[in-house]
């Protein structure tokens, strides 16, 4: 009588618990959301008025990361150790908005690009003076910036605040066009004489680029030392993170975390989708 054949019973594999798979899905989901912020791009908050009239303060951006190729800066939180140089790099156009970190720092700053390797960057009265020849600027009428918790026009504007008839504040600022050669037009802030109104001539450095804000009056940039809180000259190309594209929306700096209905009353019109990418002029027109 043949004897059933017995089958070895497999000890049973616990079960992989929801949580655990809950955790994985996270990391993953982390780990995507990363990657996109670092290589392909990344909201980014404007936290100061250096970027005036262009730029309010409480704006909300998107910077790409790949137009430039990548660097040690251009994970989210600057974990890389530096490396000289990028990764399929690609110098800024004169004119570009761009986000960078300060040699030696970690926080972001973003300014204009004005001055590229090789060429010459003076001020003079406040004028920009590139390569020996003054670009073209002239004067447009005033800004009129509504005033709110995130324009307050203080001190910094003195005098500036006017009022008008249907009794709203706004900042009156001083407007300045500029048209690089090759490069967009941009509105600039004059508020008259100041300490960068001087500068130079320095010429940029191969593998350099020599960054500006917009309201040239209040934004340390490359004019300024590192101890004074600049850039302390034309900044390497590797510690440009990214380029500014669009405005995603505005807020006016009245939004209370926990009091979702201000979220939406914060919200400052007109300004989501604003392009920040200029239009190219040849260098005839900008001369």
């Amino acid at each position: 009588m043949a004897v059933p054949e017995t089958k070895a019973v497999e000890p049973e594999k616990p079960k992989e618990s929801a949580v655990w798979r809950e955790i994985k899905g996270l990391f993953w989901v982390l780990v995507a959301v990363l990657a996109f912020h670092s290589f392909i791009a990344k909201p980014f908050y404007i936290p100061s008025e250096s970027m005036m009239p262009v730029l309010l303060k409480g704006d909300r951006l998107v910077v790409s990361k790949y137009p430039y190729g990548w660097s040690w800066v251009s994970p989210s939180f600057h974990v890389l150790p530096h490396w000289d140089g990028r990764l399929l790099g690609k110098l800024p156009r004169r004119g570009d908005i761009v986000i960078v970190t300060p040699p030696g720092g970690s926080q972001d700053y973003i300014k204009r690009a004005i001055g590229l390797p090789g060429d010459t960057v003076e001020l003079r009265s406040g004028r920009l003076i590139l390569n020996g020849k003054p670009v073209h600027s002239e004067q447009r009428p005033p800004a009129m910036i509504p005033v709110d918790a995130n324009a307050p026009c203080g001190m910094d504007f003195f005098g500036a605040q006017v009022r008008t008839d249907d009794g709203k504040a706004y900042c009156r600022l001083p407007i300045v066009r500029e048209t690089l050669p090759g490069g967009p037009s941009y509105d600039t802030i004059d508020l008259g004489p100041s300490q960068g109104d001087n500068f130079g001539p320095i010429k940029v450095p191969a593998g350099h680029v020599f960054l500006m804000g917009d309201n040239r009056d209040r934004s340390a940039d490359s004019r300024f030392p590192l101890e004074e809180q600049g850039l302390g000259g034309p900044v390497p190309w590797e510690n440009i993170g990214g380029r500014a594209e669009f405005i995603t929306f505005s807020l006016d700096g009245t939004t209370k975390l926990l009091n979702p209905l201000t979220w939406f009353r914060a919200l400052r019109s007109g300004r989501a989708g604003d392009t920040l990418r200029g239009t190219t002029q040849t260098e005839e027109s900008a001369e």
